[in-house]
């Protein structure tokens, strides 16, 4: 063709067109909304006849006894000793510290407002990433969003009766600190120490039998596995068990690593937004828990806390060493 007829006729230009999202990646977000915002109300049933840290204990050791061989044999894959401590560094504060903590609060806060204060992890991954070793100093809109956070959790542990509402139980909402603080210092180690070469999920089975085996022996230390009774276990305490073990850990999770992979990480971020309102709806359409005026606010206090930072812009950080560190608490 001539030059003179493409003049004539020029070429169109070609469009990039935006990527098209899969059926799949909508059922992934879906299953990680849904199933981890679900999550804290099957604790809290689940905590009526187990003792919380072996409720905990159980789900993530028994999780990863089922995934690890099963792993081993599909990938090949053979842990090191400094894979194993690794894995036992976050498995114990993401799992031991982070979700034993979690089933500890339940017993005296909501589920609903647990879920609530467990988004306030974003908020902590942003300060533990800026103090640690050539940190990154958050901007002014993620500033404004811790200090719009740790409000809202200054609104719920308020003056008693703010409002006509009674404030949540201090101790439980100080255990949530602590687990969060600790889930963002796992994730922020994790992802900064290494991974295990070729199998995310072979980490994450590996942070479960290190989660699960710390919190046996917190349980065992505290004397909850004298003051269990398996004959007095419920049958929806089992089924809760169950569906942590099912759910919550191993399909939760699948989806979460998918979207991982299939998605950007300011929509995957969101879960941590999600999560809260479905807990919050459960929690009260299941077991009556109330949503009153003091929670409502602070819930629109520190969702849009979260809300600022997880979409605040951000340096391009390097590649991750570990995606499995990225667990969600559920």
């Amino acid at each position: 063709m001539s030059p003179a007829t493409l003049e004539r006729n020029p070429v169109p230009p070609v469009v990039a067109r935006p990527p098209q999202t899969s059926t799949l990646v909508i059922v992934a977000f879906g299953l990680v909304y849904v199933v981890w915002g679900s999550t804290y109300l099957a604790i809290r049933v689940g905590i009526e006849s187990f003792p919380p840290l072996l409720l905990a204990g159980s789900r993530h050791l028994l999780t990863g006894l089922i995934l690890y061989p099963i792993l081993r044999w599909k990938t090949g894959v053979r842990p090191t000793a400094s894979h194993w401590r690794m894995s036992f560094i976050t498995g114990f504060l993401l799992l031991g510290v982070g979700n034993g903590g979690v089933c500890l609060a339940e017993r005296t806060v909501p589920s609903g407002v647990t879920a609530l204060l467990v988004a306030t992890v974003s908020l902590w991954m942003v300060i533990v990433d800026w103090l640690r070793p050539g940190g990154t100093r958050p901007g002014g809109r993620v500033a404004a969003g811790l200090l719009l956070g740790f409000s809202g959790l200054a609104l719920l542990v308020g003056p008693k009766n703010l409002g006509g509402s009674g404030r949540v139980d201090p101790f439980g909402v100080g255990l949530l600190l602590v687990a969060s603080l600790a889930w963002a210092c796992g994730s922020v180690y994790s992802k900064h120490s290494g991974a295990l070469a070729g199998s995310a999920l072979m980490g994450t089975a590996m942070q479960c039998l290190a989660g699960g085996v710390s919190l046996w022996i917190a349980g065992i230390l505290s004397g909850e596995v004298s003051a269990l009774h398996l004959s007095a276990v419920s049958t929806r305490s089992w089924v809760a068990l169950g569906y942590l073990i099912v759910f919550g850990s191993m399909i939760g999770f699948t989806a979460y690593i998918y979207i991982l992979k299939k998605s950007t990480a300011t929509r995957v971020a969101t879960y941590a937004f999600v999560n809260p309102v479905v807990a919050l709806f459960l929690g009260w359409l299941f077991i009556g828990e109330s949503i009153n005026l003091r929670t409502i606010i602070a819930a629109a206090v520190i969702l849009t806390a979260v809300l600022l930072v997880i979409t605040a812009p951000h340096p391009a950080p390097q590649p991750p060493k570990s995606v499995a560190a990225q667990v969600a608490e559920a």
